[in-house]
C-alpha cells in the first residue's frame, strides 16, 4: 500500500513540473551530451509509445537526413525534416550538447544545423507521441518544439500562428525546399502559393481563404478537423472536416511537391490495413491544381510542359508533340523542344520544313504576343504561324488566332477549351539538325580521307607535326606541371588551402572581373580548377615593398612579423565556423603578394540588395537582420578567439544563392586575447556605422560592433541609407535622428511607409526599431550584447522601453 501511494505522488510530482504541452504524455527524454550518429540502420530516440521516431533517414543517391517519421508503419513516413538543403554525409552526429544545444555537425566538426537557441541551454530533449520534438530547461520550460518550425507537414495538435508556413519538399525524394508554400500571412490570409524557386520570393496566389485581418491561427484537431479560427477561437472556416479516432488511425497534412495540400489518413491496426495498405486521401486542395495561372512562373508544371489532372486529385505533367522532358526524374523542370527552332534570318524559305501538329481541349492562356480577330479563317492561322519566326503555337476558334511565344507557361488540359484547336509548329523531320545523321557521317569521311590524302604527299605533313609536338610541350609546361607539381598544402589545425600567385592569377583570369574594393584590396571573380571549377572571390591585398600590408598589419597587434601576422589572421578568420560568416577557403603569402580566397556569394552585397531598385522583401529584411546578429553573436562570444569585426555596414553584408545573410571582410577586425576585452586602436571603420567611443581615443570593446549593427537594423527596417543628403525633410536626413523622433510620437508607419508587409507586421517594426536605438545608445555600457540582441529579436527575451534622446547620439 505504502508503494502504491508513493508511485502515485511521484506521477503526481511529475505532472506539478512539466508544462502543460508535456506533461500530456510521458517521454524518454535524451540529456546533455546524448547523442545519434548518420549510419545505415542507425539508432534513434524514439516516442514512449514508439508511434515517432527521431533520427537519420539514408536519402537515396545522397546523405542523410535528420528527420522525424512515423515509425510503425512500413512506409516509415517523414514528417519534419531539418537540413534538407543540406543532407549530412555518413558519420555526422547530432548531439544535444553540454552547453543545451541541439547541434548537427559532420565528421569533421563542421556545423550542417542548429536549433539556434542563443544563449538560452536545454536541459533535456524528447519526442512526444504526438511527432512534436522538443527541447526543455531545466525549469521545465519549453525553449523549442519543431512543432513551431514545419517543414512540409503538420500533424494533429498541431496549430500555424500568423506568419507560420509549410514549404513543398522540391521533389518526392529531395527535401529541400521547392516551388509552393501554404502560409498563414500577418494579416490573417490563408493562402496557397507558387514560389520564384529557387529563392521564396512569393509569385501568386493560387488558392486563398478570403479571411483577410479575421484569421488568427489555424488547428489540426487531434481528431482530424482542420480550421481556421478567430483570435477568440472561434471557427472561421474548416477546410477538412472528417473526423478519425486517433486510436485508430494516423494523420498528416501535407503540401506536396507539386502543389497539392492534402489531409491523408492511415489506419493503426493491421485488420483496418487490410483494406487500406497506404496513406489515403481525405482531403485536398485546390480541387484542380492544373488551374494556376500567373503572369511571372510556369504554373503547375514546368515551361513547355502542360497540366492534365489526374484521378487522385494531383497534376500529371506532359509534354506537347514535338518536345520531351528535360529530366525524367523531374518532370516539373518542363520540356525541350526535339528540334532546332526555326530561323529568324530564313522564316519564309524554311516554312516548308515545318508542319503543325494538332491537339484539342489544351492551352497555354499567358504566353500569347499576338492576336488577331475578326473573322479569320484556320488556313491563315496556320500560315501566319508557319511564316512566324516566333511562333511556337496558334490557338484557333471562333475566328481568332493566337500566336504564343516560346517558352510556353501555365499549360493545362480543361474540356472548357473543347471549342478551339492548338496548332503546335514542329520541324518536319523531328530531329535536332537539318541534314540526317547518315549525310553528316558520310560529309565528314570524305573531309577527312581528303584532308590527309593532301597532307601525306606533301612536305606539310612534316611541318604540322613539328607544330603540334611543340604546342603538346608548351601546353604541358604550362597546365599540367604546375597541377603536378602543386602540394596541395594546408594550414595546420583547419582545411585553409596554400595557393601560388601563379595559380591564383590564372583562376582569376588575371583579374580580370572585379566584385568590387576597398582601402587596402580589390576583390576579384575566379574559378579553381581543383575545385571543379568552383567560383571563388579572391581578396587582393594592395601589394607593397616597404613595408607590411597595412590592412593585415592593423588585423592583429599581437604579433608584430608581417609574415606571421598575416598567417595569425588568416588562421582566426579560418578556423571561425558558423553559416552567417563567409567562409575562407584558402590563401597566398608569397613574396609581397598576398590573397585569400574566399566562398563565391552569388548574390552580391546587403546593399545592392536593400538600395536597389525595388523594395526587398520585409519578411526577408527581418531574416537577413536576424542572420547578421547570429553571425556577429558567434564572433563576440563563440568563437574561439573573440573577434571584433570593426566594419559592419551593407557592404560587408553579402548574400549567397539562398539570400542567406553572411558577414564578410574582415580587413578592419581586431583580435582579442584570452580574457581580454577590450584594445585600444585608431579609428576603424566606415563613416556613418562607426560608434562614439572611436572618437574618444578610449579602449573600444565589442560594444562598437553592437553601434553599427543598431545603424544597419535601421537601414533593414526603413530600406534607406543613413544619411541621404537628399532627403526632402531635413529632419530625415539622418536616419537615427528621425526614427526616434517617429518612436516617441508614436508615427512609427512613416518609416515603413507604402511597405504593405511592414505595415501589417507593426508589432514587429516598433520592436526592432526599439531594439536598434538600444543598440545606438552613447554610452557603450547601456548597449545590449549581440547575444541579447538575437534573443530580443527571436522573442526570448523582452525588450524594454529605451532610453531618451539625451542617451544617444548619430555618429555622423
Amino acid at each position: 500500500m505504502a508503494l502504491q501511494i508513493s508511485y502515485l505522488l511521484s506521477l503526481l510530482l511529475l505532472a506539478l513540473l512539466l508544462p502543460y504541452s508535456t506533461t500530456a504524455q510521458n517521454s524518454s527524454n535524451q540529456y546533455q551530451g546524448s547523442s545519434l550518429t548518420a549510419q545505415e540502420k542507425g539508432p534513434y530516440w524514439a516516442s514512449p509509445l514508439g508511434h515517432f521516431a527521431f533520427g537519420f533517414q539514408h536519402i537515396e543517391n545522397g546523405g542523410f537526413l535528420l528527420a522525424i517519421w512515423f515509425n510503425k508503419i512500413p512506409e516509415n513516413t517523414i514528417v519534419w525534416s531539418a537540413n534538407g538543403d543540406n543532407l549530412a554525409p555518413a558519420g555526422s552526429k547530432v548531439e544535444l550538447t553540454k552547453g543545451g544545444q541541439l547541434e548537427l555537425k559532420d565528421p569533421t566538426g563542421i556545423e550542417i544545423w542548429t536549433s539556434e537557441l542563443g544563449g538560452l541551454g536545454a536541459d533535456y530533449a524528447a519526442l512526444l507521441d504526438t511527432g512534436n520534438f522538443v527541447l526543455v530547461s531545466q525549469d521545465g520550460s519549453l525553449l523549442w518544439q519543431s512543432f513551431n518550425h514545419p517543414t512540409n507537414t503538420m500533424l494533429p495538435t498541431q496549430t500555424l500562428r500568423l506568419g507560420s508556413k509549410l514549404v513543398a519538399h522540391y521533389s518526392e525524394r529531395n527535401y529541400s525546399n521547392g516551388r509552393f508554400q501554404f502560409q498563414l500571412a500577418t494579416n490573417g490570409l490563408l493562402v496557397l502559393q507558387t514560389l520564384a524557386y529557387p529563392i521564396d520570393w512569393v509569385n501568386t496566389d493560387y488558392w486563398s481563404s478570403g479571411t483577410i485581418n479575421n484569421g488568427s491561427q489555424l488547428v489540426f484537431n487531434e481528431s482530424g478537423p482542420i480550421y481556421l479560427t478567430t483570435t477568440n477561437g472561434s471557427i472561421l472556416m474548416t477546410l477538412s472536416s472528417k473526423s478519425f479516432s486517433k486510436q485508430d488511425y494516423y494523420q498528416r497534412a501535407v503540401l506536396e511537391y507539386d502543389g497539392v495540400l492534402i489531409h491523408y489518413v492511415y489506419p493503426k491496426s493491421s485488420t483496418n490495413r487490410l483494406m487500406a495498405s497506404t496513406w489515403s486521401i481525405s482531403f485536398i486542395m485546390p480541387p484542380n491544381i492544373c488551374k494556376i495561372t500567373e503572369n511571372i512562373g510556369s504554373g503547375a508544371c514546368g515551361f513547355n510542359s502542360y497540366c492534365e489532372l489526374g484521378g487522385d486529385g494531383r497534376p500529371n505533367c506532359k509534354c506537347p508533340t514535338g518536345y520531351t522532358l528535360i529530366d525524367p526524374k523531374d518532370v516539373m523542370k518542363g520540356c525541350r523542344q526535339d528540334f532546332l527552332p526555326q530561323s529568324c534570318y530564313e522564316a519564309s524559305s524554311e516554312t516548308d520544313q515545318f508542319a503543325l501538329s494538332e491537339m484539342e481541349s489544351v492551352n497555354w492562356p499567358f504566353t500569347d504576343y499576338g492576336h488577331y480577330g475578326g473573322g479569320v479563317t484556320e488556313d491563315w492561322c496556320r500560315k501566319a504561324c508557319l511564316g512566324d519566326c516566333f511562333c511556337a503555337l496558334a490557338v484557333f476558334g471562333g475566328g481568332h488566332c493566337w500566336m504564343k511565344k516560346f517558352p510556353l507557361s501555365n499549360g493545362f488540359r480543361d474540356q472548357s477549351y473543347a471549342g478551339t484547336k492548338v496548332l503546335i509548329k514542329i520541324r518536319k523531320d523531328n530531329s535536332t539538325s537539318n541534314p540526317s545523321d547518315a549525310d553528316l557521317k558520310k560529309k565528314n569521311h570524305s573531309t577527312v580521307r581528303l584532308i590527309l590524302s593532301v597532307l601525306l604527299s606533301s612536305s606539310m605533313f612534316l611541318n604540322l607535326l613539328f607544330l603540334l609536338a611543340a604546342f603538346l610541350l608548351a601546353f604541358r609546361f604550362k597546365y599540367w606541371k604546375p597541377k603536378a607539381c602543386n602540394p596541395y598544402l594546408v594550414m595546420p589545425g583547419m582545411n585553409l588551402r596554400s595557393h601560388t600567385y601563379e595559380e591564383l592569377t590564372e583562376a582569376t583570369n588575371g583579374f580580370r572581373e572585379e566584385l568590387g574594393r576597398g582601402a587596402f584590396a580589390k576583390v576579384y571573380k575566379g574559378v579553381l580548377e581543383y575545385e571543379d571549377r568552383k567560383p571563388v572571390a579572391v581578396k587582393r591585398m594592395n601589394d607593397l615593398v616597404k613595408d607590411c600590408d597595412m590592412e593585415f598589419k592593423a588585423m592583429n597587434d599581437l604579433v608584430k612579423d608581417c609574415d606571421m601576422e598575416f598567417k595569425a589572421e588568416a588562421s582566426a578568420i579560418g578556423s571561425t565556423n558558423h553559416r552567417n560568416l563567409v567562409k575562407l577557403l584558402g590563401y597566398c603569402n608569397e613574396g609581397q603578394h598576398r590573397l585569400l580566397v574566399y566562398e563565391f556569394m552569388s548574390n552580391g552585397s546587403l546593399a545592392s540588395f536593400l538600395f536597389g531598385g525595388s523594395r526587398p522583401y520585409w519578411y526577408r529584411r527581418i531574416q537577413v537582420a536576424l542572420e547578421t546578429a547570429r553571425g556577429l553573436f558567434y564572433l563576440h562570444e563563440e568563437c574561439s578567439t573573440q573577434i571584433i569585426h570593426c566594419d559592419i555596414k551593407p557592404q560587408n553584408i553579402l548574400l549567397d544563392d539562398s539570400f542567406t545573410a553572411k558577414i564578410s571582410d574582415f580587413g578592419l577586425a581586431k583580435l582579442l586575447k584570452v580574457d581580454q576585452t577590450r584594445t585600444t586602436t585608431g579609428i576603424r571603420g566606415t563613416k556613418g556605422y562607426v560608434a562614439p567611443e572611436w572618437f574618444r581615443n578610449v579602449p573600444v570593446t565589442i560594444k562598437v560592433d553592437v553601434y553599427s549593427f543598431g545603424i544597419l537594423l535601421l537601414e533593414l527596417i526603413c530600406c534607406r541609407k543613413s544619411f541621404e543628403a537628399e532627403a526632402k525633410d531635413e529632419d530625415q536626413m539622418i536616419l537615427a535622428d528621425w526614427v526616434y523622433d517617429c518612436y516617441k510620437d508614436r508615427k512609427l508607419k512613416l518609416l515603413v511607409d507604402n511597405d504593405v508587409e511592414a505595415t501589417n507586421d507593426m508589432k514587429r517594426v516598433e520592436k526592432y526599431v526599439m531594439i536598434a536605438i538600444w543598440c545606438i545608445q552613447e554610452d557603450p555600457s547601456l548597449r545590449p550584447t549581440m547575444k541579447k540582441v538575437v534573443q530580443m529579436m527571436e522573442g526570448s527575451a523582452e525588450v524594454s522601453i529605451p532610453p531618451g534622446p539625451s542617451s544617444f547620439i548619430s555618429s555622423m
